[in-house]
């Protein structure tokens, strides 16, 4: 964009001193002489003249605060415009925006002159030939509104000054925006100065451009190339020409012409415009004939992150720029931001399946679990009192229907079971059906949810994103806003800390019942904690043998030993950031804390003892493709190497182990692509949540499930730890992952053990416990118990 002419104003100024001065030598009299009528004619169209230019300058300086404020130079040489910000993978592919208004700027070439024709032909055909103000067509459109048939007469240029600088809002409205029939004639004025004045800044073919990369389309999408890629998945270029002319008819009235809400009307629009074209010349009646009977054939793509699969890790690298765009002052919502993320589109892809697969299957054997019974049930097998009725009260539809009815709660509860038509989730997609809110809340009830992350742990860039089961329904990401009790997850710090301490893999404690006894808010309490089959072998087994069949006893053993506290710093210090209660239940996982946090602290195992933050961006380029961000590692060591590879060790011992935890990995094809493959599930109280950890050379993968409440859950070990609700989900995503031979990087060994290993790791269990069979998690010591003292 340039400027035509930057001394306008004091062209102006000349202009009107010319003209007050002529009219002056025309007004003084000769004395004894009458004004010739022509001059009387000439002298009143002067005044006329000069008080509405006059007025026109009051209007434009805005006198007085009466007439709202105007457009002013910077505006104009510089118009503010939300520009969307694109989202990219690694490989390039784009795979969501950020706007305020769904807007991608194009260039006046890349225009298809169709396009152009039908917008001149539908909008202001004698655009080439006036200066922002059509003086035939503003007369018209008085005419025609005198006789009772309103019909709009701005031009091109004045649509644009309406719509680029908001002209009609409140902010632009003086004193006088109260006065009947003022306002409309203000508002007008100022279209008129301001469009003439864009005339003067601008090309013809600038305004053009403007005005269809300004212009609001409809279904979120503003300017052209963002609906072109909505209604015809096509950039703007490849529209044909009845395509153009159903853009362009979209205009007058976005929703009563919307193709997809009103498609009759969109055709008569459309096919209405084709024939001003040919009126005009642009196209010939043989083709006016025949592109008037072809069908709509859209291709249409809603624009807004509700439709996008990746929308939990579009909100989620939302939320991880808040700080850097609160420092840089850059908006990822306007300014028109390129934002390249570490994501890998075919892991993504498998996320997303392995979650669909897993949580559709799991679901089903849920509604079988309990059947009529309401899962909304206590530790002992009650029915939890009025569960629905105060889960209602919760919602922001309750809340409304209460001020409603002035707090009648009868009325309320009546409003609240009437059925109505909603489209609700299922696990085969989405259902339009018949349902009271009571009945909605109740069914959701009965839903489980889940949450999937897979980072690369040699740099911390983030691979895959599952935030739950359906972004359209369920905006709550668990991946890195629920907070839930990981089980036995927890006892890697553990045993960390243990080996931190001297210990190693192969040294042994018996498993034996276990009593601590610890103070909490003043109050003297006493821990005595069972293992997961409410069993107690009295074998004296290696710590690589307790690990991997997750028994709890040895666990506390440790913790006792040490101090709990001592467990809770190491968590710390190897990225646990939630808040950690400093209770001896810390080491089974009585804390709360997110799916990425963990996971990624599990990343430093495989990583040689060396942390990355999580990364979900590597680079931002401006606008103008200026990089204003560039990600730079800087990993910190958090455990040694020997204790990273000790830790590695373990984790692959739940493969190796008799009754290990992670043996239901042997039921997917992951053993023949030359991979070793390392994990560790986890289960809270109850089975309310189920948790597994996979970890290879090049990927660690982590998956939660559970319901939205803790009540939403199996009642047994066979179905509810984490090596069923989990682990399967992983196995699912790795079996994908594996096969797919674009995907070989993320194959292979883990690393020889470093130098100077002094501790001995190659030993096995010599005891069998003869309840334990491979791939059986009831053999293990899985979930958490607490069972706190008096």
């Amino acid at each position: 964009m340039y400027l035509k002419n930057s001394n306008i104003f004091s062209s102006f100024a000349d202009a009107l001193k010319g003209i007050v001065k002529f009219f002056y030598r025309l007004y003084v009299k000769i004395p004894g002489r009458e004004l010739k009528w022509w001059k009387k004619l000439l002298l009143w169209s002067g005044r006329v003249v000069l008080y509405l230019l006059t007025l026109a300058l009051a209007v434009d300086i805005n006198l007085f605060g009466l007439f709202g404020s105007s457009p002013e130079l910077s505006d104009l040489r510089s118009p503010d415009m939300n520009i969307a910000s694109e989202l990219y993978a690694a490989d390039g592919s784009l795979i969501g925006r950020y706007f305020l208004e769904n807007r991608s700027p194009v260039e006046f070439g890349e225009l298809p002159s169709d396009l152009v024709n039908a917008l001149l032909s539908a909008e202001d055909i004698r655009f080439y030939n006036h200066h922002g103000v059509d003086l035939r067509a503003t007369v018209a459109a008085f005419w025609s509104t005198a006789r009772g048939d309103r019909r709009g007469g701005s031009t091109i240029t004045q649509q644009l000054v309406k719509n680029l600088y908001k002209t009609r809002d409140s902010r632009s409205k003086g004193v006088m925006r109260n006065i009947p029939g003022i306002n409309t004639a203000i508002y007008k004025l100022k279209e008129w100065i301001s469009a003439v004045k864009l005339e003067y800044y601008y090309t013809k073919n600038e305004i053009l451009t403007l005005y269809l990369n300004t212009v609001d389309f409809g279904s979120l999408a503003f300017g052209i190339e963002a609906a072109s890629n909505t209604f015809f998945d096509k950039s703007p270029s490849e529209l044909r020409t009845e395509e153009a002319a159903l853009l362009v008819g979209l205009l007058k009235a976005p929703t009563y012409y919307s193709p997809v809400l009103n498609p009759g009307n969109a055709l008569r629009r459309r096919n209405n415009i084709l024939a001003r074209m040919e009126q005009y010349g642009f196209i010939d009646l043989k083709a006016k004939d025949s592109l008037v009977k072809l069908d709509l054939n859209l291709s249409y793509r809603k624009s807004g992150p509700e439709k996008e699969e990746t929308g939990y890790f579009r909100e989620a690298v939302a939320r991880s720029l808040e700080d850097w765009s609160r420092t840089s002052g850059y908006n990822i919502y306007t300014d028109g931001l390129k934002i390249y993320t570490a994501l890998d589109p075919l892991l993504q892809q498998y996320a997303e399946k392995a979650v669909r697969l897993h949580m559709k299957n799991l679901q089903a054997k849920f509604f079988e679990h309990w059947k009529d019974i309401n899962p909304w049930v206590d530790s002992e097998g009650k029915q939890i009192p009025d569960y629905l009725d105060k889960l209602a009260a919760e919602t922001p539809h309750y809340e409304s229907l209460y001020n409603m009815f002035s707090g009648n709660a009868d009325s309320v509860r009546k409003y609240m079971n009437q059925e109505r038509r909603m489209k609700i989730y299922t696990p085969a997609g989405r259902m339009d059906t018949l349902m009271s809110p009571m009945d909605s809340l109740r069914y959701y009830r009965h839903l489980l949810n889940t949450g999937f992350v897979s980072i690369d742990p040699a740099n911390g860039y983030v691979k895959a994103w599952v935030g739950g089961i359906d972004y359209r329904f369920f905006k709550y990401d668990h991946v890195n806003q629920a907070r839930r009790q990981p089980g036995s997850l927890f006892k890697a710090f553990v045993y960390t800390s243990a080996f931190e301490r001297g210990l190693g893999p192969c040294d042994r404690r018996a498993d034996q019942p276990v009593s601590i006894r610890y103070t909490e808010n003043g109050e003297q309490r006493v821990w005595s904690p069972h293992n997961a089959d409410w069993v107690f072998s009295g074998q004296n087994i290696t710590l690589k043998s307790a690990f991997a069949r997750s028994v709890n006893s040895v666990a506390v053993q440790l913790t006792k030993e040490m101090g709990w506290d001592v467990v809770i710093e190491t968590a710390k210090r190897m990225g646990i950031k939630s808040p950690l209660n400093p209770v001896p239940s810390v080491c089974l996982g009585s804390g709360e804390v997110t799916l990425l946090e963990i996971v990624n602290a599990y990343c430093a195992f495989v990583n040689g003892g060396q942390l990355n933050e999580p990364v979900f961006v590597t680079k931002i380029e401006d606008v103008n493709g200026r990089i204003i961000y560039s990600h730079k590692s800087a990993p910190e060591r958090v455990i040694t190497e020997e204790d990273a590879f000790l830790m590695s060790v373990m984790l692959r011992s739940g493969l190796q182990e008799a009754g290990g935890t992670t043996q239901g990995l042997w039921e997917y094809d992951l053993f023949r692509y030359d991979t070793e493959f390392g994990g560790k599930t986890g289960t809270s109280s109850d089975f309310s949540d189920g948790w597994f950890i996979g970890v290879t050379p090049g990927l660690v993968s982590g998956v939660w499930v559970g319901g939205e409440h803790r009540n939403t859950r199996f009642r047994t070990s066979r179905l509810g730890e984490g090596l069923r609700t989990a682990l399967p989900e992983y196995g699912i995503f790795m079996e994908m992952v594996l096969k797919d031979a674009r995907l070989g990087s993320y194959r292979g060994k883990f690393k020889n053990p470093p130098a100077g290993v002094t501790k001995n790791y190659q030993c096995r269990s010599a005891e069998r416990d003869s309840t334990a069979a491979p791939g059986n998690e009831t053999a293990g010591n899985d979930s958490l118990p607490f069972l706190p003292g008096p």
